[in-house]
């Protein structure tokens, strides 16, 4: 780092997905979750930070990258399904652009944006990246634009896991995970949900893991006080720093109601032609069983807040452009602003502001956020010098000193501790769960000298105890979002770990059925069951 700036700003994206892979169906809904994400969050984001780096702007935040995401980003069913839901997209926009410019000349020009945007789209998922973005992380990494952390292996949430071998194999098995999409030791992690409880930092220390991403309570409730709140880190008595969201930043963005997404400008989210369109006329586009879907063209502006939908306003590209330019400057004055005020409050100490974020915000949620990106690294490098974009890792190479604390257990849910992911309406999962931890650790102890079908089923359920730990399930569950499926798959993988372990029990493991789970959970083909041992 240079001179001291005034302060520093440390964008963390949070790039993560369940992993959804059915290979039994020829289409299946919940796999558009990846898909709609490739083509409006990573494909716009990659683009933008590499045309910043290009244009010498500088760019430098860090990203999470999760390992179910990597897996299924670098998956060649994934990656075939996901080529066929483009091409179709764009077939059903050109017959749009030609329906419009008749009929609805209103929609004339968000049409063709997405006619544009998706066939660029197509062109550098197959010319560019050869359909794997993996490869186009790992050289923006190498290129020194993103720092690329990891997370729980399955996203799961650390302090409802109940044995030592279950966690350290969450953090040990994404580390491993690194290894193999990335080529080099990831210094952070976030963990799942930013949940933490005392101790998870030993864990994360024996994996050579320097520093992880929590909630603001984790900091501010530390013993002793924190010095500058959550404007600087702070290290656990081993030495592994945290570095704790600032609530202001997520205030900004994240909110519906005082952030900047829900300007009248911007891109409705939940007008979709999907919905909007004659079915018989959508069909060719829509699953074989013909139901409506979202299909991700979306023509309308947000309008106003209580507009009910059908009286919203035809979107305007270039007028949202303009006003994702406008609210970046704004957002880069108010941590002008944040970073004097802090610095007198913290007598000349220059403040780090940590803005953690769902990389889905940008882009799924709101259309306009990877643009926003785009014009806030801009802004940074070319029109002051008084703020500093930094990742964690060079916050920690500057050699700040920094305080010892001992964190408080804390999330980023509701009220900053465990309700969303343990309520009345997810505690039954908790138990099965629990019991499959104890047995992976039972198993992994017995199996010595595994024969090679013994091994397969092993590293099998150590699959499938993954799967079910994901918080994602819990979380959709407290949504009310895809209650029956995230039950389901939680039941499935705790059904199928009891089906192998009890094979394994008897000595008597059947292969054909091994087989056929083993097609479908082929997450962390690398794994070796003997993590879980005691």
């Amino acid at each position: 780092m240079k001179t001291m700036p005034v302060g520093y700003f440390s964008l963390i994206l949070h790039a993560h997905l369940p992993f959804v892979r059915h290979p039994e169906y020829p289409e299946f809904l919940e796999e558009d979750w990846l898909y709609e994400a490739i083509t409006e969050v990573y494909i716009p984001l990659i683009f933008i930070f590499e045309r910043l780096h290009e244009a010498d702007a500088k760019p430098r935040l860090a990203m999470n990258i999760s390992p179910p995401l990597c897996e299924m980003l670098a998956d060649n069913l994934l990656q075939e399904r996901y080529t066929a839901h483009l091409e179709n997209l764009i077939e059903l926009a050109h017959k749009e652009f030609e329906r419009v410019k008749k009929e609805d000349v209103e929609f004339y020009d968000v049409v063709e944006m997405y006619v544009e945007m998706l066939e660029a789209s197509l062109d550098l998922w197959n010319n560019k990246y050869n359909r794997n973005l993996i490869n186009a992380f790992r050289e923006l990494q190498d290129k020194g634009v993103l720092e690329i952390i990891t997370c729980c292996a399955t996203h799961g949430f650390m302090p409802l896991i109940s044995t030592h071998e279950a966690r350290k194999a969450q953090i040990e098995i994404a580390v491993k995970n690194y290894w193999k999409h990335f080529g080099r030791q990831p210094r952070g992690i976030w963990l799942a949900e930013c949940a933490y409880e005392p101790g998870v930092e030993n864990l994360l220390k024996d994996a050579g893991i320097e520093y992880f991403v929590g909630d603001s309570h984790a900091i501010l409730y530390g013993d002793p006080r924190p010095r500058y709140g959550v404007h600087a880190p702070v290290r656990c008595p081993n030495g592994v720093a945290v570095f704790a969201r600032d609530v202001e930043t997520s205030q900004q963005v994240w909110s519906a109601e005082a952030g900047y997404p829900g300007n009248e400008i911007y891109r409705e989210f939940y007008r979709d032609i999907g919905w909007d369109l004659p079915i018989d006329y959508l069909k060719p586009h829509l699953h074989k069983d013909g139901n409506r879907r979202h299909l991700g063209l979306k023509y309308y502006r947000i309008t106003g807040r209580k507009t009910p939908q059908n009286k919203k306003l035809p979107y305007k590209p270039k007028a949202a452009t303009m006003r994702a330019a406008e609210d970046a400057g704004d957002f880069l004055g108010k941590r002008l602003e944040q970073a004097y005020q802090l610095r007198d409050v913290y007598e000349g100490r220059s403040p780090l502001v940590v803005s953690p974020y769902d990389a889905e915000l940008y882009g799924h949620w709101w259309f306009e956020g990877p643009q926003f990106i785009d014009y806030l690294f801009r802004q940074i490098h070319f029109d002051q010098d008084k703020v500093e974009a930094v990742t964690p890792g060079d916050f920690l190479d500057s050699n700040i000193p920094i305080q010892i604390q001992q964190p408080t257990a804390s999330s980023w849910g509701e009220n900053g501790y465990y309700k969303v992911w343990l309520n009345e309406g997810t505690s039954w999962m908790y138990q099965y769960a629990h019991e499959a931890e104890k047995k992976m650790t039972e198993l992994a102890n017995h199996f010595e000298h595994p024969n090679e079908i013994e091994y397969r089923a092993l590293n099998q359920c150590a699959r499938e105890l993954l799967l079910a730990q994901s918080s994602d399930w819990a979380f959709q569950i407290y949504q009310g979002t895809t209650v029956e499926y995230s039950s389901k798959r939680f039941r499935s993988h705790i059904h199928r770990f009891n089906l192998l372990a009890e094979g394994l029990e008897r000595y008597e493991v059947n292969e054909d059925l091994l087989r056929e789970i083993e097609s479908r959970d082929t997450i962390f083909q690398e794994i070796d069951y003997r993590i879980y041992r005691s």
